[in-house]
């Protein structure tokens, strides 16, 4: 028969051969040797004496599945039938056919022309040591939440060891307890809780006509003339303390405490297990997620911000014996981002509805929290407030603004500046800058506008409140009833009315506050 004809049967596809002298399929390719073969390779050619193989580049050879039927040939030898290449004869003897050769084929190319189909999936070996895939990259992680999260512990758990060390106990029990099962308030003061005679020099306490006596970080009594209730100011303060009144003189000719850093380490601060629990919880779920999605930087900076913005806010308008600490002016912030983004995306949410209404309700409960007595609700103002404006500056325009000027809806690029293969270099990007406002809609612009209006309004804003806190120029009278109630008097509890007074037990009960957000 000729060689064609021989070549066209399969004994994968069971396809007879066109020659009818064919009645069988095709011979397969030995694999190993038998005293009635040649010694051959599945190649083909001989072994003996040969040093060098000859060039069967061209040629592919194809090792079918285990469930493939085997042909037998002679009686001690097994063989399959190969795709192309070199085969023995059909009478078994060692004179071979030359098949011409064709471009080479893949097992799976093989497998999908025979079987119209993928080759079966096979396991894969096992390795020692093989390392498993990560889920997500290194920075694609909520690394600031981490961070976060673990200082606050830390820092908690000092907390709990001071006042253990100073009072004999790691919580709060004499001469009240504390609600939130946490260290006694002067130990919080003491650890940089933001207090308003630590900061600036206040009328009737640095002007008093005799020295006042201040509780002590160890303080475990209300009795006045105990010990631990008279220190002094800079006792009660630490950080190397504060500056001592001179006697007699003005208010504009005493030394200023300058602990301006309590506007920032009260952040890190919490009341009790109550108080970082909440507010633990709340970092987590909601912080996490906002942070992956508009990057590490950017959540950063509206964290730090809404809660220094908060604090500041607080220091001009709550009570000035109240010692304010923990996070949630700056969860407050994460809260407004929320809430925009939800707005901004409304139309692909599956229940924006529902969303919106869990989160004013837990927005509202916070607020009206923040009413009860010794509660500071400016921080929570402050922190929501500048989480919106910084939230309108960061944040994606709106989707529906974005489909009226023809914007597209990319990932928000990494602020960190790392390069990867391939990507222009800072010069070049810094000279596309001009590009990138060419072609822009009027729509766009007016977007634009309102954002850097916001980002100046809020700069503004900051700046003053900065110039009031320690010039004691702000004149509000009604703004203390955004963190209080006028019942029973409790709009007048936490404030400091010692006055040009000689009693050294002057509302010392107005030392006893707790935090902006304690009910988180």
């Amino acid at each position: 028969m000729a060689a064609n004809d021989y070549y066209n049967s399969s004994p994968y596809t069971n396809k007879p051969a066109q020659s009818p002298n064919l009645h069988g399929p095709l011979p397969p390719l030995p694999f190993n040797s038998s005293p009635s073969l040649p010694n051959v390779d599945p190649h083909g050619y001989s072994m003996s004496g040969a040093t060098t193989p000859p060039d069967h580049s061209a040629y592919s050879y194809y090792t079918p599945p285990a469930h493939h039927s085997q042909q037998s040939l002679g009686s001690d030898t097994t063989y399959y039938g190969p795709v192309s290449g070199r085969i023995p004869n059909q009478s078994g003897d060692s004179d071979e056919i030359p098949l011409r050769p064709h471009p080479q084929q893949t097992d799976a190319e093989a497998w999908a022309a025979q079987n119209a189909g993928p080759p079966p999936a096979q396991p894969l070996p096992k390795r020692r040591g093989r390392k498993k895939d990560k889920p997500r990259s290194f920075f694609k992680r909520p690394w600031v939440v981490y961070c976060l999260t673990i200082v606050q512990v830390a820092v908690f758990i000092a907390e709990l060891v001071k006042n253990g060390k100073l009072t004999g106990s790691p919580i709060m029990i004499h001469p009240t307890f504390n609600p939130m099962i946490g260290p006694s308030t002067y130990v919080l003061i003491n650890m940089g809780a933001r207090f308003v005679p630590c900061m600036k020099a206040l009328d009737g306490v640095q002007n008093a006509k005799t020295p006042i006596n201040w509780p002590c970080p160890n303080c475990t009594t209300s009795d006045a003339t105990s010990p631990t209730m008279q220190c002094s100011l800079s006792e009660l303060c630490g950080f190397s303390g504060v500056p001592n009144p001179k006697p007699n003189g003005s208010l504009s000719d005493q030394p200023q405490p300058d602990q301006w850093f309590r506007f920032i380490v009260p952040i890190f601060l919490h009341a009790g297990f109550i108080h970082i629990g909440f507010n633990m919880l709340l970092q987590w779920l909601l912080g996490s997620e906002m942070e992956l999605s508009i990057g590490s930087l950017r959540f950063a900076l509206v964290y730090f911000s809404s809660g220094i913005f908060g604090f500041v806010l607080g220091g001009n308008y709550a009570a000035t014996g109240i010692a304010s600490t923990g996070a949630s002016g700056c969860l407050f912030g994460i809260l407004a981002l929320n809430i925009l983004e939800l707005l901004y995306t409304w139309k692909t949410r599956r229940s924006p509805g529902v969303e919106l209404i869990w989160i004013l309700v837990e927005v509202v409960i916070s607020f009206v929290l923040g009413l009860l007595p010794g509660l500071d609700n400016f921080s929570h103002i402050g922190g929501f407030l500048m989480g919106l404006v910084l939230g309108i500056c960061l944040l994606r325009s709106p989707d529906s603004l974005r489909q009226r000027t023809g914007q597209g809806d990319p990932p928000y690029a990494p602020v960190v500046p790392h390069r990867d293969a391939g990507q222009p270099s800072f010069a070049a990007k810094l000279k596309s800058v001009p590009g990138f406002f060419k072609h822009r809609k009027p729509l766009w612009w007016a977007w634009w506008l309102i954002r850097a209006a916001a980002l100046i309004g809020v700069l503004i804003g900051f700046i003053a409140l900065i110039n009031s806190f320690y010039t004691g120029s702000n004149t509000c009278k009604w703004c203390k009833y955004l963190s209080c109630l006028p019942v029973k008097g409790w709009c007048d509890i936490g404030n400091l009315h010692l006055g040009n007074s000689t009693s050294s037990n002057n509302n010392k009960r107005d030392l006893f506050g707790f935090d902006d957000a304690i009910f988180l």
